[in-house]
């Protein structure tokens, strides 16, 4: 079982209301649920980005006790020898609910979720604050962490980008890749 992780507290107030993920993740196993990102400073408030044990993504931001932000998707990601890119645009200043979070897997967006919760207008995300511990690979004292490798890991603070501030597809081969200067 993989026990590596790297945790960050911010040391100022960051955005709450606009920020990207961008990660690329290679499964080691396919039965567990497995964080990929955890934010949180108390246990009524946090952010989650975790794989489920039935292997589809989950995306949850507990505010005060509530879900304004809860996403789970259709589409399992079941395949350990493939490389994932998942891009996480939050962007809570749009006016449309479904555009304050956008999901991205391989340049596309996901858009077929068994859940689909988005937050109200200008609410804050519960991140990026001096008080909010960020955990990449693991969730805080639950021992869940990430089995598979983790590469090219951006967090932006204040901008909401596409996938394709991040990837792009080779010309020759058709296949998504990183960027190496984002």
């Amino acid at each position: 079982m993989a026990s590596t992780f790297i945790t960050r507290t911010p040391s100022s107030n960051g955005a709450t209301t606009k920020a990207t993920w961008s990660v690329w993740v290679k499964r080691g196993k396919t039965d567990a649920s497995e964080q990929l990102f955890f934010a949180s400073s108390d246990s009524n408030n946090k952010m989650i980005f975790r794989f489920n044990a039935d292997a589809t993504i989950d995306v949850r931001n507990k505010v005060g006790g509530s879900f304004p932000l809860d996403i789970e998707t259709n589409r399992k990601f079941r395949d350990t020898s493939a490389w994932y890119h998942f891009v996480l645009k939050f962007d809570t200043t749009q006016a449309t609910s479904s555009d304050r979070f956008k999901m991205y897997v391989n340049g596309v967006q996901e858009t077929s979720f068994s859940t689909e919760t988005y937050p109200s207008q200008n609410a804050n995300l519960s991140m990026n604050q001096t008080n909010d511990q960020l955990w990449v690979g693991a969730e805080y004292g639950s021992g869940s962490y990430f089995d598979g490798l983790i590469t090219h890991a951006h967090w932006t603070d204040g901008y909401a980008y596409d996938a394709s501030t991040f990837g792009e597809t080779d010309s020759t081969s058709g296949i998504w890749k990183p960027k190496t200067a984002p």
